[in-house]
């Protein structure tokens, strides 16, 4: 066997594979008397099948079978072998093999075109600058969040008559005649619409435009029982039939409450309850301020970093690899997208090795067993199933069809948040307070960027 590569530019490449009887003649011997040994053929007894009769019959496809394996190893372990950065999968050269005489030939030359990457640097250092927001937990967040828990574990009770602060079920009559079932939280509507909605009762109807009832799509969307995107296209006047009334008596602030909210015996006093709020609502800030800083180191490597891609032979592999749903319009449109995100996984991996960051399975396991573990109400369902939990927890790592997608999300997260943790200890992140509508307008203005 003999290998080549032919390297044009930096990221174009034709791997070379020519083939000879000794390479692929022994594997194909080796299958032709194991088709002896199964094969059952009229005339003959099992198992003595003559080779002479298997070849004839199967010989061709045989020999197509071992030299394609043959192939297929030979291609990866060749790039492999020379660490070539390699994109894609190797495209074969489909005229070159159709011109191929089976039944005659016994040396075969092969090619397989690839997309290499040139080498590259990443700048993680102190010139790359960056800012993290860290937002500012303000009373009215905090009052809003204590009145949201009083009423989400208050008592509900069905008044016979709606009133101030009541919620109501009923049927919406569409344009068309149709109904759909509707959720109406009369104090989300606007001032002037709100009297409308008081003093009914259990079959009465309200007539209403549906224009002036709200500027909040996601309000509109519940009492429409549609999508935030269909609300805007509706108008007009609508109608919407009573079937039952809701009030919401708030919980008091007492233990009671306390403990509902974060467990028993968390917290045990007003100003503890609130100081553990104001730590919550902190801890998802940090998250959100988190998430946006890490989009912006992305964005910063991924317009920084000069990265030479093959794109001639990526627009060929995507279309070879695509069932026909990849076309050249499609590629148009979709291409520098793609390049993107390609270009942010090369650099990842750039990093991940140059940093040598490994995920070894212990730690997959031990991330699966905490947010198990989340999901069924804090660590003490560790402690209660004992063993058993790390079943569980390598059940939910193979998942229900046993391809252990879930292993390689978490796999991956948890890489991804080492990658994650050495760029922002190479760079230079700033800290910067800022209120939350604040922090709103950077993170809209980094959605758009």
């Amino acid at each position: 066997m003999n290998i080549t590569l032919d390297q044009p530019t930096p990221t174009d490449g034709v791997i070379k594979i020519t083939l000879g009887e000794t390479d692929y003649l022994p594997k194909v011997e080796e299958k032709v008397r194991e088709y002896s040994r199964k094969m059952n053929i009229k005339g003959f007894r099992t198992g003595k099948v003559p080779t002479g009769v298997v070849k004839k019959m199967y010989g061709r496809s045989i020999l197509v079978e071992e030299v394609n394996h043959l192939l297929s190893h030979s291609v990866s372990d060749y790039i492999k072998e020379k660490k070539l950065t390699v994109l894609g999968d190797p495209i074969p050269n489909h005229e070159k093999a159709r011109q191929i005489d089976w039944d005659n030939q016994k040396d075969f030359e092969f090619e397989f075109q690839i997309g290499l990457v040139e080498p590259f640097t990443v700048d993680l250092s102190p010139k790359v600058k960056l800012t993290s927001y860290q937002i500012e937990v303000d009373q009215k967040v905090i009052n809003e969040a204590i009145e949201d828990m009083k009423r989400r574990f208050g008592t509900v009770s069905n008044p016979e008559v709606s009133a101030a602060g009541d919620n109501l079920f009923g049927e919406i009559t569409m344009a068309d005649g149709s109904t759909k079932s509707s959720y109406v939280q009369i104090e989300k509507l606007s001032k002037g619409e709100q009297k409308k909605f008081l003093g009914l009762k259990k079959e009465d109807t309200v007539t209403f435009d549906i224009e002036k009832l709200s500027d909040d799509a996601a309000v509109l969307s519940r009492i429409m029982n549609v999508t935030e995107e269909e609300v805007k296209n509706l108008k007009g006047s609508y109608t919407l039939k009573v079937t039952s009334i809701s009030h919401m008596v708030p919980a008091e602030m007492n233990q009671e409450l306390f403990d509902k909210v974060f467990g028993k015996d968390v917290v045990k006093s007003e100003e503890e309850f609130i100081n553990k709020i104001r730590e919550t609502i902190s801890e998802n800030y940090q998250r959100e301020s988190n998430h946006l800083l890490e989009h912006e180191i992305q964005h910063h490597l991924v317009d920084h970093t000069a990265v030479n891609m093959p794109d001639h032979f990526l627009k060929a592999w995507l279309k070879s690899t695509g069932d026909g749903q990849i076309t050249d319009e499609v590629i148009g449109k979709e291409f520098e997208d793609y390049k993107k995100g390609l270009k942010w996984d090369l650099i990842k991996n750039r990093i991940a090795e140059l940093h040598t960051i490994n995920v070894e399975t212990a730690d997959v396991r031990e991330r699966a067993k905490q947010l198990i573990a989340q999901q069924f109400g804090g660590p003490a369902i560790i402690e209660q199933l004992g063993d058993k939990f790390n079943a569980i927890a390598d059940n939910y790592l193979s998942g229900q069809d046993g391809k252990g997608e879930n292993f390689m999300r978490v796999y991956n997260q948890l890489r991804h948040e080492k990658i994650m943790a050495i760029a922002k200890e190479k760079i230079t992140v700033t800290g910067k307070k800022v209120t939350l509508d604040e922090f709103k307008k950077a993170a809209e203005a980094h959605a758009h960027e």
